[in-house]
């Protein structure tokens, strides 16, 4: 039976993917970008508050994957930190300017990581060449590669999915995701034959505040709505495992 991550950004997200029966999950903040480094406070109160193993985004800002001295600096202290504080596994992906992993700086926070497992985020889909992307990655270590297959959902990108399983499967984990839902899971599954797999099953849920100013908003013109909250859906996980399982 395939394993089923979650990817969420809040303690009550956590608790909810633990008790629609997730195998564990990846906690971010700002999953409007993709996910970066959470809250190590919030980190801190869902470890106290569950037994679900909690894997964490090392990801100092949105946009692209090639990063600065100082924001590299920044992601290894993050590392230290949340190892320290009990992460089951990081989640992280460097690339050079050229789309190449970053081996050399890849090596430097796996070292931070150890004895953590590793998981290579999907920076690995704007890699220049996949084949070798995933062999840099086994060369380095790494345990596991989140991927949509180098195209914008797991659906489009299945075809270099189920092969990178079927070549490289028995050395590291293939988990696709980006667009996975209940309806063409099974369909994926058919086509990957991966192992694990990660989702996003959220709701939107309304913002309790009575006093609202709806002309007034935090954040660019590319903004998300102020007052409706997104959580981990636990009956859309729980509905996920069934199918899965």
């Amino acid at each position: 039976m395939p394993k089923i991550e979650i990817c969420l950004d809040s303690v009550e997200s956590i608790i909810a993917s633990e008790q629609g029966g997730a195998d564990r999950v990846e906690f971010c903040s700002d999953l409007f970008e993709g996910g970066l480094t959470p809250s190590l406070g919030m980190f801190k109160v869902a470890k106290g508050r569950t037994a679900i193993p909690i894997n964490v985004m090392i990801r100092p800002r949105g946009g692209d994957f090639c990063y600065s001295d100082l924001e590299f600096e920044a992601m290894k202290e993050d590392a230290r930190l949340f190892k320290e504080a009990g992460a089951n596994a990081l989640v992280f992906g460097i690339l050079t300017p050229e789309g190449k992993i970053d081996k050399k700086r890849s090596r430097e926070l796996i070292a931070i990581a150890r004895p953590l497992p590793v998981t290579f985020h999907r920076a690995f889909d704007m890699t220049s060449d996949p084949f070798e992307a995933i062999k840099d990655l086994i060369e380095l270590g790494v345990e596991r590669v989140l991927t949509s297959g180098g195209e914008a959902s797991v659906l489009e990108g299945a075809d270099l999915l189920a092969r990178l399983v079927k070549e490289y499967g028995n050395r590291i984990v293939i988990m696709p995701g980006a667009g996975i839902t209940k309806r063409n899971f099974e369909k994926i599954h058919s086509i990957i034959k991966a192992d694990e797999y990660h989702l996003y099953l959220h709701s939107e849920q309304p913002s309790k505040m009575v006093h609202r100013k709806d002309h007034v908003y935090m954040g660019g013109l590319l903004r998300q709505e102020e007052y409706l909250v997104q959580h981990t859906d636990q009956s859309r996980v729980e509905a996920m495992i069934a199918r899965v399982r």
